[in-house]
């Protein structure tokens, strides 16, 4: 089975665009599943996708990791049916197991306030972090999207950003006012540590800063400001969206803005949204506060 997964993964980095790290997941699940099922793809049947996911069961694995990987067991098939290397998909009627849901973690207004000014000085590393916290925050990009940023995709004059998303699409984002002064106090910082690199965001040694550099930096300025609960350069793009969604942004203008396929993906925040209705309601309302109290 593994010539169809190198073949399957050669896919994804040239037609796909796919992130290396969502090709390295997928590459890992699918090894997994062929020691597995010793079985040649034209030998697979339902059963044996099924058999796996009972052996991912009996492992205590999460839902969502048993999930993830009956999904990249069903894109291999999927793709090795297209390609005339198998008849039919054996995993295409093979259910994922329900996932619960789980409501978005995102900061408050205080708590982003705090953070943004958690970066002092004005050399090269509290400058960048600034720009990193204030991007991340400003424009809701995922960290891969910031980290792959290049200088030519920076519009000082029109205040905006060309981002290259999932599966290689670009979508030009706004940046705040506050995001751009912090660029602009960035990027002469930036020149002093390399005057020709292509990257945007660059490292002490002058190279493109890795997503687990981001995470590390984001990760030190969370304990400064003693943020509680898991903190991740995502829980900056859930806070990007739940703020405008509060403050009367349209879903669709949200979906465009994070980059999302499908409107679907963005939704989720309305769940945020009526949340947050529900405790100014619990809070202001004279009948609900009679209810409380009777």
């Amino acid at each position: 089975m593994n010539k169809y997964i190198e073949k399957f993964i050669g896919y994804l980095n040239t037609e796909q665009g796919v992130s290396s790290h969502t090709v390295r997941a997928y590459e890992r699940d699918l090894q997994e599943f062929s020691e597995f099922t010793e079985k040649k793809p034209k030998d697979v049947d339902n059963l044996d996708v099924r058999s796996f996911l009972a052996s991912l069961h009996h492992k205590k694995l999460k839902k969502s990791s048993i999930s993830r990987k009956l999904a990249s067991v069903r894109a291999f098939f999927k793709y090795l049916q297209r390609e005339g290397f198998i008849k039919k998909n054996p995993a295409k009627l093979v259910s994922s197991p329900k996932v619960p849901k789980t409501l978005p973690k995102f900061l408050t207004i205080d708590d982003v306030f705090s953070l943004m000014e958690s970066p002092v000085g004005e050399t090269f590393g509290p400058t960048r972090d600034k720009a990193i916290l204030e991007l991340l925050y400003s424009s809701g990009l995922r960290v891969s999207e910031l980290t792959s940023l290049d200088i030519g995709d920076l519009d000082l004059k029109e205040s905006v950003i060309r981002v290259k998303g999932k599966g290689r699409k670009e979508r030009i984002v706004p940046i705040g006012s506050k995001a751009m002064t912090a660029i602009q106090e960035y990027l002469p910082e930036r020149i002093s540590i390399r005057k020709k690199s292509s990257a945007l965001i660059l490292n002490c040694r002058g190279g493109r800063l890795t997503q687990r550099s981001v995470r590390r930096i984001l990760s030190f300025y969370s304990r400064m400001i003693n943020l509680k609960g898991d903190f991740s350069p995502h829980t900056l793009r859930h806070t990007f969206a739940t703020h405008l969604l509060h403050e009367g942004a349209d879903l669709r203008s949200i979906q465009e803005l994070l980059g999302h396929s499908s409107l679907s993906t963005t939704q989720k925040y309305t769940h945020v949204d009526i949340s947050h209705l529900t405790e100014v309601y619990d809070k202001a309302h004279p009948l609900a506060k009679k209810g409380k109290t009777s």
